[in-house]
């Protein structure tokens, strides 16, 4: 069972649903995926939960609480994607991992006696997401979670958009080097165009040419590069780009050639 939220690193609300989890199934093994996502950023946790989930072995179960609608009537859901399932809210947090394919089985979470037998209004990762996603792992079907589903509510994911001999891209988020992280991938660019002839322009700032690593340059340099994310990168070679460069994420920049 893996755990994404915008709860931080010293709260105890991570803290609470693994013990949640860990009451209904003691053999649980738990992974933190990321509690460091922006309070209330959707899209960051999207996007953070489909680059991370994909890594994970068959039938893991990714349970996803930036939830800024908790406590009113949006949905709980879980769905399988390709190998892998999901419980979180219905908010779009699925809209990365949702890109390219539809869900196998989406089915609204409903069944009450699945859940913590107090509910509060404003926890519902650790009163229904947590034990839900225990008894998940102890063998109860998802088909005994509630009602099939119809669709999901998932938006569209950014694509860059091609003009002539440039492209748009968009900045995605921010990783903790301060990396920006784009929705620009290798495949986006023309292959015959050698990487340092790619120019990649900001409203203030100006990348010349692609590289391989960060330490092609000398400290201090800013430079776009390919990450292991197989997306475009702004850093700065030992340095933190988000933080030097103040380009916001959401953003949008342009690549030429």
């Amino acid at each position: 069972i893996t755990l994404t939220t915008d709860f931080g690193r010293d709260s105890h609300y991570v803290a609470a649903m693994k013990g949640v989890m860990l009451s209904v199934n003691p053999a649980a093994t738990i992974v933190d995926i990321s509690h460091g996502i922006t309070p209330q950023n959707i899209a960051q946790g999207a996007f953070v939960l489909g680059e991370a989930a994909r890594w994970f072995p068959r039938d893991s179960i990714h349970v996803a609480v930036i939830d800024p609608g908790v406590g009113t009537n949006r949905r709980i859901v879980y769905a399988r994607v390709g190998d892998q399932q999901y419980i979180c809210p219905d908010n779009g947090l699925l809209s990365y991992v949702c890109r390219n394919r539809r869900p196998e089985k989406s089915i609204e979470v409903t069944n009450r006696s699945l859940f913590l037998t107090e509910v509060s209004n404003t926890f519902h990762g650790r009163d229904i997401m947590a034990p839900v996603a225990a008894r998940l792992s102890i063998g109860v079907p998802p088909e005994q979670l509630g009602a099939p589903l119809e669709s999901l509510k998932i938006f569209e994911w950014p694509r860059p958009e091609r003009q002539n001999n440039s492209l748009v891209g968009r900045i995605l988020c921010a990783d903790s080097f301060g990396n920006l992280i784009s929705n620009v991938r290798r495949e986006d660019l023309p292959s015959d165009i050698e990487p340092a002839y790619f120019f990649v322009e900001t409203a203030q700032h100006q990348f010349d040419g692609i590289v391989k690593t960060y330490l092609e340059s000398p400290p201090g340099t800013p430079v776009a590069l390919f990450g292991s994310s197989g997306l475009l990168e702004l850093a700065i070679v030992q340095g933190n780009a988000a933080l030097q460069l103040q380009i916001p994420v959401g953003d949008s920049f342009g690549v030429r050639w």
